[in-house]
């Protein structure tokens, strides 16, 4: 064989790998071009701007004087918190009255919280953000008082639960975030990227969420898991530094990008990578899998240790859940309604704290107007 042939023939293989250009990073060099290219085109759809709602626009009018028990997982949470804020604003403009019980981030704080709640006999009771089987004799004190149940995060799925009993449970699709998140460290990184994921076991909905990002990471073979860091939400702030500098320590450049099932876990890694030198703008590039709070935002748009996040619409959210109750006094089945998956960046954030779908306050008034 001829140097000229040899060197064709090498020429040609290093082409084909993949199907990209020799010489560039890609579909040749990640070795997953169909992953690829699929999740780069998915990740343009969800940094799309336009989020007209298209939510309900009819149900029953407002019932009046109901009360509503918020009792929260921890309201360090920022999500938690942030959707008791939207519930709070939803109650006023329906007419009713709502409290908020802090469950601390413990199981006896949570069983403590939901006891009260239930003691306190109001028309209905929030799961917000822990896992009811956690407080499996509350449930059912509310249940047998006749005191329906609407989750947050309660459960992995949206929509209503039999067991345990809710009449809905209000999140995205859990499968969308986790896939879309995941794509977006594929598409970013060209398919060639060494990972840390973020996640809090304790909580099933998050151990899902992490479950679903590892499984499509592996579907990109030059996207390498290099750590799953499960540190409860509650403990976060106190053990997350101490964590990420292990993790710098141990991994060095390898690793590039992060995921967490949400964002709080950067806004404690952030101190750790700053101590450590690295650029505010990464490596590495870190991306929130839930739940898109103000602090968030903040340090997406500043370009400072977090690159994007797949916010819920918390403040919709909490409005959410008052019209998910309206309709259960109404004796009318739930809305079904699920909000779309959204990817936020520096990029399309617009300079904003929070993402909502457009219409939403207004969309709803009318129904409750009737």
């Amino acid at each position: 064989m001829t140097l000229l042939a040899a060197a064709a023939l090498l020429t040609a293989a290093a082409a084909g790998c993949g199907g990209g250009p020799a010489g560039t990073t890609g579909p040749s060099a990640a070795g997953c071009p169909a992953v690829l290219d699929q999740a780069r085109a998915d990740v343009r759809k969800a940094e799309s701007t336009d989020s007209a709602w298209t939510g309900p626009t009819t149900g029953p009018a407002a019932v009046p004087g109901k009360s509503i028990v918020y009792v929260a997982q921890t309201m360090t949470n920022p999500g938690v918190a942030g959707v008791a804020q939207g519930l709070r604003q939803a109650a006023r403009a329906i007419g009713w009255q709502v409290r908020v019980i802090d469950g601390e981030g413990s199981p006896a704080g949570i069983q403590a919280a939901l006891s009260q709640a239930v003691t306190l006999g109001p028309s209905g009771i929030v799961i917000g953000g822990f896992d009811p089987r956690l407080t499996s004799r509350q449930v059912a004190r509310a249940e047998a008082a006749g005191i329906p149940l609407i989750g947050w995060h309660a459960v992995d799925s949206p929509g209503p639960s039999r067991t345990p009993p809710l009449f809905t449970n209000i999140t995205t699709k859990v499968q969308d975030v986790a896939r879309i998140s995941a794509d977006w460290v594929i598409a970013r990184s060209d398919g060639t990227a060494g990972v840390v994921l973020f996640t809090d076991d304790s909580i099933p909905f998050a151990r899902t969420k992490a479950d679903l990002i590892k499984q499509r990471l592996a579907d990109c073979p030059g996207v390498e898991l290099l750590a799953y860091e499960n540190i409860p939400i509650p403990d976060a702030s106190r053990r997350t530094p101490q964590e990420v500098s292990s993790l710098l320590s141990r991994f060095g450049k390898k690793w590039t990008h992060s995921v967490a099932i949400n964002d709080l876990y950067f806004a404690d890694a952030a101190p750790a990578l700053r101590a450590a030198g690295k650029p505010g703008g990464g490596p590495p590039s870190n991306i929130g899998a839930g739940d898109g709070d103000p602090s968030a935002f903040q340090r997406i748009n500043s370009r400072q240790y977090q690159a994007a996040t797949v916010p819920e619409p918390l403040a919709q959210q909490g409005w959410q859940i008052v019209d998910e109750f309206n309709r259960a006094f109404a004796g009318r089945p739930a809305s079904g309604y699920v909000a779309p998956v959204h990817v936020v960046t520096a990029g399309n954030s617009g300079g904003a704290t929070s993402w909502d779908p457009q219409g939403y306050q207004q969309a709803y008034e009318r129904i409750w107007r009737g």
